[in-house]
């Protein structure tokens, strides 16, 4: 997952959000305001999908960190 990735969720997301709110002002039916809300919905859990994946993508590459490294963290920690 790359930061572009979920940008392209984010606008995604508030651009569900814009379409939504435009309609509701625009006076759209019940239930095609209801489908634009499950669209808007999929989209904010498509960005929390994303998030959560870069997320756990940074650990990861955070705990195979060469030993060195780790060591030299875990020095610096100590002589503080």
């Amino acid at each position: 997952m790359t930061p572009a990735e979920i940008e392209y969720a984010n606008k995604r997301m508030k651009q569900k959000w814009y379409d939504l709110a435009m309609a509701e002002q625009q006076g759209v039916s019940t239930p095609t305001l209801e489908r634009m809300y499950n669209a808007y919905m999929l989209a904010v859990d498509e960005y929390n999908r994303c998030c959560a994946v870069y997320q756990q993508e940074k650990l990861q590459e955070a705990d195979s960190a060469p030993s060195h490294i780790a060591q030299q963290k875990h020095r610096r920690r100590r002589a503080s």
